[in-house]
């Protein structure tokens, strides 16, 4: 028998109970709604609203049930609704009507926005750990990489001289932005919903805050109409999550691209690669092209929530429990897609050699050749135009600006010396960045120092 069942005079037909059942995706939150119960127990005892003994029977039995889950021993099948209901009913079968008890002063409005919302608390705190180690993770490689030339690229297209540290340190800056969206989304998300009751909390007088207090929440939330329809810190949550996977899709872009032969500035340990089935040479970026795909899942998983909340009025409404398998879904892509994308970064082997080949071609050095003119007192825009000029040389007669003859740069302007060639030899060209940002020697350092103090704040 259904715990609601009693204005009913007819069973709910077994197709009904098949599309209303949510025990096969929300039993994960058994422990939230254990602990949830264990504490609203407590302060129901305390405002002498049920008795310390039946107090002491709940506490006994939930605290049975959550070790007979976890060590295997209890499961539910798909003939309890959800797993609200499933612990109750097997509380009550196991300590009789102290049992019944429990839910006094209570909805399964305001049990799951509190089990929901307590879950995903605890998961995006594991979820930033793993933002922290990635981030620490692109430090390290930054510090061993810290004066390795290669180009950077506009458009796909070699642009200017950068460093193998910039880059690393540009993508750690990206995590950084995330980790703060993580901590703001925590932040807001930090109010315990318990005593909304199903939407005009209670006669009973309870205390909110104790319970609140109990769990760790920061706060209660301050109107009970909101407390059980809010899914804003989901959806929240879902486009953190989805501005991340952005960021560890380029990245996994960038590694896809480098890994293969038409650059090959790095080559993936084979513990994060895959074979061909067919083409025993193949070395393929699986890993990459994986977190690269899920990106879109989780954008999916933001669009389906957006959608479920479109237009719902107040209180709760069904439509909402469909709120979190999305949820759910997007926790395990991104746990599962972190520790294995950090780990295929750290075990990764630079080859230096071909990313300063590389930026050695497609005159990365132009800018700085037109910044030698200025430098000497020519406007911009002439140095600009004379500087293409000798790039449309160079391509005809096969030669790059560091092999032009001195005098096949006096022939467009006389400013030309024979110190244009420290100008724009790429070390030169990397260190003379030295604004902050840039990508010189100790402009990276400076990140890289920047970097570890948002690290340590943290860890």
């Amino acid at each position: 028998m259904k715990l609601w069942s009693g204005r009913f005079d007819k069973n709910t037909d077994a197709l009904v109970d098949e599309l209303n059942a949510s025990i096969g995706f929300d039993f994960r939150l058994y422990k939230q709604d254990i602990e949830g119960s264990l504490a609203h127990s407590a302060m129901l005892a305390r405002q002498g609203i049920i008795s310390e003994e039946d107090r002491d029977k709940i506490h006994s039995g939930l605290r049975e049930i959550l070790a007979d889950i976890e060590a295997g021993r209890l499961t539910f099948g798909n003939d309890v609704e959800d797993v609200h209901m499933a612990v109750e009913g097997e509380l009550t079968r196991r300590i009789g009507d102290a049992g019944k008890r429990l839910h006094t002063a209570r909805s399964r409005n305001d049990q799951v926005a509190l089990d929901f919302r307590y879950y995903l608390m605890g998961e995006i705190r594991r979820i930033h750990r793993m933002e922290l180690d990635l981030i620490e993770t692109l430090i390290n490689i930054a510090k061993r990489n810290i004066d390795v030339i290669m180009p950077a690229y506009t458009h796909l297209q070699r642009a200017q001289p950068s460093t193998f540290a910039h880059y690393m340190m540009a993508y750690a800056n990206m995590l950084r932005r995330d980790v703060t969206r993580l901590e703001d989304c925590l932040e807001r998300m930090d109010e315990c919903p318990l005593g909304s009751g199903a939407l005009t909390a209670t006669t009973y007088p309870i205390d909110r805050r104790a319970v609140a207090d109990e769990l760790g929440f920061a706060r209660i939330t301050q109107n009970s109409l909101d407390g059980v329809s809010d899914r804003d810190y989901a959806v929240e949550f879902l486009g953190t999550i989805s501005l991340l996977m952005m960021h560890l899709s380029r990245l996994a872009e960038e590694i896809i691209l480098w890994c293969s032969w038409e650059f090959k500035f790095i080559e993936l340990d084979d513990a994060y690669s895959t074979g061909s089935s067919i083409m025993p040479q193949k070395k393929n970026p699986d890993i990459a092209e994986l977190v690269r795909g899920k990106t879109g899942r989780v954008y999916g998983d933001l669009m389906a929530l957006l959608t479920v909340m479109k237009a719902l009025p107040l209180a709760y409404n069904k439509d909402m429990q469909e709120d979190k398998e999305p949820v759910f879904d997007t926790v395990d892509t991104v746990e599962n897609c972190l520790p294995v994308f950090t780990a295929m970064l750290e075990t990764m082997r630079v080859i230096p050699e071909n990313m300063r080949a590389a930026a050695g071609k497609g005159f990365i050095n132009a800018t700085d050749c037109a910044d030698y003119l200025v430098k000497k007192g020519m406007p911009f825009r002439d140095a600009y135009t004379i500087v293409g000029r000798l790039v449309n040389h160079c391509i005809a007669e096969e030669k790059t600006l560091e092999t032009l003859e001195l005098s096949e740069y006096q022939k467009l302007s006389p400013i030309f010396d024979s110190d244009v060639y420290k100008a724009i030899s790429l070390d030169t060209c990397v260190s003379s960045r030295s604004v902050p940002g840039g990508p010189s020697h100790e402009s990276v350092m400076e990140q890289i120092r920047y970097m570890e103090d948002f690290l340590k704040d943290r860890k």
